[in-house]
């Protein structure tokens, strides 16, 4: 699988990377054998870009992740965690998970201090029985921005500086933010959750243009928007953005998914092709929960998308007229 450096650091990922919400029981548990079979069969498919946080399934994402690559040869995976939020111990008895399907022992504390993120980075170490960071985040700073950009950004270039991790950046879905956050300090990769989609175009209105001005690397998340393009047909109750998908976004993207059937192609294959047409997208990262997903992620990835089907879309006005579409 084809591999791109992310701004100027060393730091290689695949441009399929694999998305460790969903291992920490997002919306639904998963099992240690599900979870297992899941890694075993990305890493079989080629994918080496891991991401994980402690946020997800408040700390089971890092450690089963990380229980996997410790079986791996270090030099050939790279991987991904964030910073903002560390875990305090609590009693679980009654008590919910904001989303995820564990038992809630521990509960999330804000923090973008320089201590919080040397604590947070210390304890995902420990979690994942990793020797280092490749990557690190800066990770849902939206409601935290100032914080985590006077606080946390400084603590994170110290890390990079020492050598303790390799590239730095931000994790968020608010492109403006990202956006300023590229332009006042000197990240080497931004993941952008659900602003440069099928659906959602408004990435190219500011955070797109900065990273390639900044020689910025960009990660795309969430390119199915919760769901709406994750089928060949948007299912029945698709979620668009964690919200039930309005009449207006279900004809779009039915729209966009006859367009692709027209060329031969299905919703999930333009889905997940269409970021990397950007020349500032390093990768795509997917958050999967089984084997059977991971193999249909990479069938749809590998498939290809016919020329036709990016033509058609912008001459229906469904693409935007600046987002790049290839040769």
């Amino acid at each position: 699988m084809k591999s791109s450096r992310l701004g100027r650091s060393g730091v290689e990922v695949t441009e399929l990377g694999f998305g460790g919400g969903p291992l920490g029981g997002l919306f639904s548990p998963v099992g240690e054998e599900d979870a297992a079979a899941a890694l075993a069969a990305a890493w079989d498919g080629g994918v080496r870009y891991f991401d994980t946080s402690p946020h997800y399934g408040i700390g089971v994402s890092e450690r089963r992740i990380g229980g996997f690559l410790q079986g791996r040869p270090r030099t050939e995976f790279t991987l991904s965690t964030k910073v903002g939020r560390v875990l305090e111990p609590q009693d679980p008895a009654g008590s919910t998970d904001e989303g995820f399907a564990v038992p809630a022992t521990h509960r999330r504390v804000w923090d973008f201090s320089r201590d919080g993120v040397l604590r947070s980075v210390e304890d995902s170490l420990e979690r994942t029985g990793a020797d280092r960071i490749d990557v690190l985040y800066l990770h849902d700073a939206e409601e935290h921005f100032e914080d985590a950009l006077r606080e946390g950004y400084p603590a994170l270039a110290e890390l990079r500086a020492q050598g303790a991790v390799g590239a730095i950046g931000a994790g968020m879905h608010h492109s403006g933010m990202l956006t300023r956050l590229v332009r006042e300090t000197d990240v080497d990769v931004v993941m952008l959750s659900g602003r440069y989609t099928l659906l959602d175009h408004r990435a190219l209105d500011d955070l797109l243009p900065a990273c390639a001005e900044r020689g910025v690397s960009v990660l795309a998340a969430s390119i199915f928007n919760s769901g709406v393009l994750a089928t060949p047909r948007p299912a029945p109750g698709a979620h668009f953005d964690y919200a039930p998908a309005s009449p207006e976004v279900l004809r779009r993207a039915e729209r966009i998914a006859e367009v692709c059937e027209a060329h031969g192609a299905a919703l999930p294959q333009a889905a997940m092709a269409f970021p990397l047409l950007h020349p500032v997208v390093a990768g795509i990262v997917v958050g999967m929960r089984s084997a059977g997903e991971v193999r249909r992620d990479l069938e749809a990835f590998r498939a290809g998308v016919p020329a036709g089907v990016w033509s058609d879309l912008r001459a229906e006005g469904l693409i935007d007229g600046r987002a790049p579409l290839g040769a």
